[in-house]
């Protein structure tokens, strides 16, 4: 034989024909578990990949990769600041701008808004609002217009639509002879735009940023730059670098730190997910113990013989190891080739599955992301993969240990 005898018999037993059918029927369900468990645990770290990128986009789409902030809240000489940052080789655009606290007054209406001050031709090459309008365009802030964009929940709780006039109430006060009053100052709504945070949506305006110098009386100062990079997961690093770069007192930091705390729960649930469904992995593995535990039983004769022609007892225990271990990579392909056809297809078998029961599992008018995810990564598929092999093979151990263990004397006595 071209291979060891313990082979050859593990593999005549996995497909021989058994008396007892009920342990071929415990077969084909333990494979089954093992497929499926494997399939389900892709799918979703699949879908908590395509999550988290969805919201990453959405985040970074509106935030900045790498942001430089002036130690007193403004940044003086911002144009030399830009060009020391982009001499490094992976600073792929700036753009200065002006941010401070205010609020947005209509009829009765009042909402407190975070006012950003852009410079539409530069702050189309960091961010993406280009890609979320949903009425007007960036361009049409022109300096000295007044005009504003406002996010899509911000202008629905205000009541406001293109074309209506919007109040800015600046925080710093005027001193005149009557006391402080608060400086205001009439924009028009000439964008609306969606990125799908709320946080954003909701509590975001932009106006050109000579408009909001003149606002908070900024001269030619600004609140800070910001950039963008060629690989944002890389943006910590790059930022400690420019750091060093610029000859100004300003604070460098990155987009995992201004949202850190909402990365980091993403994370703890993926994390928290996988090794929920790798419990469902490791009861469908541990469905071999039964199946061996009834074929050593149905295959005690089988066992004796075989200790009397001169097997010893590691050879018996290898013949029923590799038997299991079968059981579970049968399970195990099928499971990877569903899982990974499923994930790449979710965009299709998700909406057939909506048509078919009449129902939306993510609906329109409650989630920002009103189609399922999917990211598809290979080496969550090897780590899937591995961990379900272990558990199939840490499952053949006490069966085949329990072979290894037959009495050839007993178990031949009512033969």
């Amino acid at each position: 034989m071209a291979f060891p005898y313990e082979v050859f018999i593990g593999l005549r037993y996995t497909r021989a024909k058994r008396r007892n059918h009920f342990i071929s029927f415990i077969s084909l369900i333990s494979m089954l578990g093992v497929a499926l468990g494997v399939a389900a645990l892709i799918v979703v770290l699949s879908v908590m990949n395509g999550f988290q990128k969805e919201l990453r986009t959405r985040i970074l789409g509106v935030a900045s990769h790498i942001q430089i902030s002036g130690v007193d809240g403004d940044l003086p000489d911002w144009s030399r600041v830009a060009l020391e940052a982009g001499a490094h080789k992976e600073v792929l655009a700036s753009a200065p701008f002006v941010q401070a606290q205010s609020m947005l007054s209509v009829d009765q209406e009042v909402r407190g808004v975070m006012v950003r001050g852009i410079e539409p031709g530069l702050e189309e090459k960091v961010a993406d609002f280009a890609a979320h309008m949903q009425s007007g365009k960036l361009d049409d802030l022109k300096p000295g217009g007044f005009g504003i964009v406002l996010g899509s929940e911000l202008a629905r709780a205000l009541r406001v639509h293109m074309g209506d006039r919007v109040t800015v109430i600046a925080p710093q006060g005027s001193v005149t002879p009557a006391g402080v009053v608060p400086r205001l100052r009439a924009f028009t709504v000439v964008g609306l735009f969606e990125v799908g945070m709320y946080e954003y949506d909701s509590s975001l305006a932009l106006i050109n940023i000579g408009d909001a110098q003149k606002l908070y009386r900024l001269g030619d100062r600004v609140s800070g730059v910001r950039l963008k990079v060629e690989d944002l997961f890389q943006a910590p690093r790059i930022a400690r670098e420019v750091a060093g770069m610029i000859h100004v007192d300003a604070y460098v930091s990155d987009w995992t730190r201004s949202h850190a705390n909402f990365f980091r729960a993403v994370q703890i649930e993926k994390n928290m997910m996988f090794i929920i469904l790798s419990l469902i992995v490791a009861v469908a593995a541990f469905n071999i113990v039964s199946t061996l535990v009834m074929a050593v039983t149905d295959k005690q004769a089988d066992i004796a013989i075989l200790r009397t022609l001169g097997a010893r007892p590691g050879s018996i225990m290898a013949m029923f190891v590799i038997q299991g271990a079968l059981i579970g990579c049968i399970g195990l392909a099928l499971g990877v080739v569903g899982g990974v056809g499923l994930a790449l297809n979710i965009d299709v078998v998700v909406p057939f599955i909506e048509r078919l029961s009449g129902t939306q599992f993510l609906a329109k008018d409650v989630y920002y992301i009103s189609e399922l995810p999917s990211e598809l990564q290979w080496g969550d598929v090897w780590g899937v993969t591995l961990i379900a092999f272990v558990l199939a093979l840490v499952a053949t151990l006490y069966p085949s240990w329990r072979a290894s263990r037959v009495n050839p004397a007993e178990a031949l006595r009512y033969e």
